[in-house]
């Protein structure tokens, strides 16, 4: 079964969890902020952990940025 790309909210209590993402970088450095967002980044995709989830998560950000 091929992978398939979830972009529907899926998380219980997304604003909390967003006030949560602020949180935890309040009093940090620039350094510090980018240091821990990859991590995180890290950790929820060993989480994922299906290659074909993780490519389809990635060409899609791609198609969500603004020209240069």
């Amino acid at each position: 079964m091929a992978a398939q790309l979830r972009t529907d909210p899926n998380v219980e209590d997304p604003d909390g969890f967003y006030a949560k993402l602020i949180e935890l970088h309040q009093g940090l450095t620039p350094e510090q902020s980018h240091k821990l967002n990859a991590k995180l980044i890290l950790m929820l995709a060993n989480h994922i952990g299906d290659q074909e989830v993780l490519d389809e998560i990635c060409a899609y950000l791609r198609t969500t940025l603004p020209e240069a």
